[in-house]
């Protein structure tokens, strides 16, 4: 059966959408840039500016200077917001970003290791969300809320399905979220990987590359992947879960139980044993950054912890370019500290296990959007209902009365 032309409804609304998305990325654009963008004529988005205008959600100013020039459009980012979320191995990030992707306003405490209690997490995250909220204007509305988390989560229904280094397993995050913030939205759960791989692609380094993989240092390693600009997220979500490809059979025990994985040879464990740090002292990110301070400053056992840790890598790296023919492979997390003390390794390694046709073109570079990368990525996830059907999504939320209550920590 043929499919029936959208109707005229349908076409407006993801011009208006498409219009949205525009100005929430690449920033403030003129009535004739969005015109040329687009493909419309200047009459048509005209009127998609006036219904985004009276909605709330972008302005219309005239620029600077002299001269008739067009109408500028910008986002109203401090009318319009998300809640966004980072639950990390050792930290709770929690921010106002508003639209355009300003982060107004954030709040953020370590998080203990040694154990996982999600009533103490939920607990710990509506309180934050209190706080934000209650320093958001009056006429501001919070269009969606998104959660990076360091672990296996089932795209469904925001499900943590393994998350090793933070002790969860089979925890229903994104509902309980969303029952204790009470405001009339559901919580998006992401795994945090590849959230940074959506944040570095759409306002990072790996802007204008459609094909990048994202890896991500902390305990372990994650990953995310983008082919042809779009998320490879696999049948349930779990796609990208390159810490787990064995590179090294013989090798360190994972958390996973396996042998030699991608993240327990270039870890944070492995990085430190090497380095003669392992065991009681500093973990986490200060940690890692310490070997490469102490690397730096000529310290033997951290270069070569540092270069050793540099082999395993390019091997996951040369793997992963032979597999998907990335245009960049973006280091985040520790991997964005690790990456410069090792590259000579990951290069040469690069070098040896590819052949030259698939990483001839392939740029190594490391996250632009840096420690906030994971929580851009959960911000972005927000947006994308509002960014889908704008007006729909703000006349519900407006008429919505969410319960104060559901932010008591």
């Amino acid at each position: 059966m043929m499919r029936a032309a959208p109707s005229q409804e349908e076409v407006r609304r993801d011009n208006l959408g498409t219009l949205l998305r525009h100005i929430h990325l690449r920033g403030p654009a003129s009535r004739a840039a969005l015109a040329e963008g687009m493909g419309l004529n200047r009459s048509t988005i005209m009127a998609l500016t006036g219904d985004l205008t009276a909605a709330g959600v972008v302005r219309e100013e005239l620029p600077r200077g002299t001269g008739r020039p067009s109408l500028m459009v910008s986002p109203e980012s401090t009318r319009v917001y998300v809640l966004a979320f980072d639950i990390g191995v050792d930290r709770l990030v929690a921010a106002r970003v508003g639209l355009g992707g300003v982060i107004l306003d954030r709040r953020e405490a370590e998080r203990p290791r040694d154990s996982f209690d999600p009533d103490a997490l939920v607990g710990a995250l509506a309180g934050f969300t209190r706080q934000l909220v209650r320093k958001a204007g009056r006429d501001a509305v919070c269009v969606g809320a998104g959660a990076a988390f360091s672990g296996t989560v089932r795209r469904a229904d925001g499900t943590i399905r393994y998350g090793p280094d933070l002790g969860a397993k089979d925890v229903s995050l994104g509902d309980a979220l969303s029952r204790r913030l009470a405001l009339g939205l559901t919580v998006a759960i992401g795994n945090d990987a590849n959230l940074g791989a959506l944040a570095e692609h759409q306002r990072g380094v790996g802007v204008g590359c459609p094909d990048l993989i994202y890896l991500h240092g902390d305990v372990g390693v994650g990953g995310g992947i983008i082919v042809g600009g779009r998320l490879l997220e696999g049948a349930d979500g779990y796609g990208g879960e390159v810490g787990h490809m064995v590179v090294n059979p013989s090798g360190r025990r994972c958390g996973c139980g396996s042998l030699g994985c991608l993240e327990a040879e270039v870890g944070e464990h492995a990085l430190l044993e090497r380095a003669g740090r392992g065991g009681a002292g500093r973990v986490g990110r200060d940690a890692v950054r310490a070997v490469v301070d102490a690397a730096d400053r000529g310290d033997a056992a951290a270069r070569d912890a540092l270069h050793r840790t540099g082999e395993w890598l390019g091997l996951g790296v040369a793997n992963l370019v032979n597999i998907f023919n990335p245009g960049m492979v973006i280091f985040g997390g520790t991997l964005r500290d690790i990456y410069p003390a090792s590259a000579a390794q990951v290069r040469s390694r690069l070098a040896t296990s590819t052949p030259a046709a698939p990483r001839e073109r392939v740029r190594l570079r490391t996250a632009e959007l840096g420690d906030d990368t994971t929580l851009v990525g959960a911000a972005e996830l927000a947006f994308g209902e509002v960014l889908a059907d704008p007006l729909q999504v703000l006349a519900r939320l407006r008429t919505a009365v969410p319960d104060p209550s559901g932010t008591t920590a």
